[in-house]
């Protein structure tokens, strides 16, 4: 019921804007802390001066430092998205692979990191579990877990190889735009019918949390 109704009501898609897998693996990087929005005003400036892996691997980090600096932790993500691009070349001629295992060989690449440019970059199905994701697989009763990974194998038992990818950036934009951590909108919830921590069942029947 979960899946059907998320996908009724969003896309399955991502907010960061990009135009290849090397772009979105770009954009994931610098996505850590920051908005998707604060993260789309830097790269168009980043890619129309390092348009691929190559450039930027051999890019002057004062400059990325300078053209990255409003998503915050810029010093850090310089380093890794430099460090991606060099190992990117050296390991995969500068070609972003369609698999994880060789995806979290890169820096800054995590299995969260990796589902999204999978399943966005490759339509290959992967399951990512952001903050949102873990937040709203709790709160929905789906899973009894912080744990990323545990929370990753318990969903993919749930749902089909096919809906992976869809549900998780649907989760996103869902725990974005309605399941608010701070305030969540539950009148508004396509979800709240059934979600056991939703404001609108009556107190008895609320989850706690």
């Amino acid at each position: 019921m979960t899946v059907e109704r998320l996908r009724d009501l969003y896309p399955a898609v991502t907010e960061l804007d990009h135009r290849d897998a090397f772009q979105l693996l770009i954009a994931t990087i610098l996505s850590a802390q920051t908005t998707d929005r604060s993260v789309n005003l830097v790269t168009p400036a980043l890619f129309e001066q390092y348009p691929t892996a190559f450039d930027l691997a051999a890019a002057d980090p004062a400059r990325v430092e300078e053209l990255i600096k409003p998503t915050g932790f810029f010093r850090a993500k310089t380093r890794a998205i430099i460090a991606a691009s060099r190992k990117l070349v050296d390991l995969f001629d500068g070609v972003v692979p369609g698999n994880l295992d060789d995806l979290v060989k890169l820096p800054g690449i995590g299995r969260k990191t990796a589902n999204v440019i999978l399943g966005v970059g490759f339509n290959v199905p992967g399951f990512a579990v952001d903050t949102h994701v873990k937040r709203l697989t709790n709160l929905l009763g789906l899973v009894a877990t912080k744990d990323p990974e545990k929370i990753e194998a318990l969903v993919t038992r749930m749902v089909p190889p096919e809906e992976w990818t869809g549900l998780s950036l649907r989760l996103i934009l869902h725990g974005r735009r309605v399941c608010i951590a701070r305030r969540p909108r539950c009148e508004e919830c396509v979800l709240n019918d059934f979600c056991p921590s939703s404001c609108t069942l009556p107190r008895a029947r609320r989850r706690k949390v």
